[in-house]
């Protein structure tokens, strides 16, 4: 008792836990995992003062502020391949090959008219602005527009409008948005980094150039006339989950792989220089950026990925006590 009050004649309080930030990393379809990764911190008493969040990061640090991860995670786990078919509205005069109307549908169906002002706790999403690669933070306003925001991978989603500019992913210039965090007040910033299996793709390899590869003009005019009897909706969803018989990737395998390796560059480039206090390194290298209807395993691997950083976490927040002066 005589502490408490040498204490309140000082002007000290006791020392508090110090504010938990959480930065969630873009993946796309593996962003499911990130259901798992909270899931393990509330079952283990740890609840993130704020949440940052890029892309897929953004959806999911968005629902659970909203208070409807269980929502998210039912129609994840709800999802199958023929599902996932039917939310795509296929677009071939628009600026993307996915209109997303119908995504925006279904998120909307999810968090409606909600703010971000209205959330249970501070929360940004990372977008891109296109002509000037600008990093927006976007910490206000409704929350399904700037979930959009976060998550229009260009070449796939058409950008979105905000404020005078086209915004999309922003895994393109802050793919674990740890500095986000940070400036919002975080003291102790917990990432999880989707992508880790693509690390070790830096190196250089020298390589003389091999003999031409075989004609590929009959197959182009094989799927030509393919595309003749066939509706252009119908042969970009072939396209974006497989490629051709001789190896050569489709759509989604040439996107899944691009998008990986920026990600991948930038993410280093950006840990580096403002490390996290707690990284998860999650290995999902086996999903591919469309594979939503594997939600359950994403889901596992965050889970399990969450309870190992238990300890970390926990650490970390008792030797970082918040002291007020």
């Amino acid at each position: 008792m005589e502490d408490e009050d040498e204490r309140e004649a000082s002007g000290l309080e006791r020392p508090e836990r110090p504010t938990l930030g959480l930065a969630l990393g873009g993946g796309a379809a593996r962003g499911w995992a990130h259901i798992g990764v909270l899931r393990a911190f509330l079952e283990n008493g740890i609840r993130p003062d704020l949440i940052c969040g890029t892309s897929i990061g953004a959806v999911v640090g968005g629902c659970y502020l909203a208070g409807k991860l269980d929502e998210l995670e039912d129609f994840a786990r709800s999802l199958t391949r023929r599902r996932v078919f039917g939310l795509m509205d296929i677009s071939i005069r628009g600026s993307g090959l996915i209109g997303g109307q119908r995504l925006r549908n279904r998120l909307e169906s999810h968090v409606g008219d909600l703010r971000i002002e209205d959330l249970s706790g501070p929360f940004a999403a990372v977008a891109t602005e296109l002509g000037t690669g600008h990093e927006i933070w976007i910490k206000s306003g409704s929350l399904s527009h700037a979930l959009r925001c976060s998550y229009a991978l260009p070449g796939v989603f058409e950008p979105v409008p905000l404020g005078g500019r086209w915004l999309v992913d922003g895994a393109l210039v802050n793919p674990i948005p740890v500095s986000v965090c940070r400036a919002l007040g975080a003291r102790v910033v917990v990432a999880v980094n989707l992508n880790s299996d693509t690390f070790g793709r830096g190196s250089t390899v020298v390589h003389d150039l091999p003999p031409a590869p075989p004609d590929m003009l009959p197959e182009v005019e094989h799927d030509m006339k393919q595309a003749m009897g066939s509706t252009a909706s119908r042969i970009l969803r072939r396209q974006f989950m497989g490629g051709r018989s001789n190896g050569l990737p489709g759509i989604s395998g040439v996107m899944m792989d691009s998008y990986n390796i920026i990600q991948d560059r930038i993410g280093r480039s950006r840990l580096a220089g403002d490390p996290p206090d707690v990284i998860m390194s999650l290995r999902l290298g086996h999903l591919g950026l469309f594979d939503f209807h594997r939600a359950d395993d994403a889901i596992k691997i965050g889970y399990d990925a969450g309870l190992k950083a238990i300890e970390d976490t926990q650490a970390c927040l008792a030797h970082n006590p918040k002291r007020l002066i």
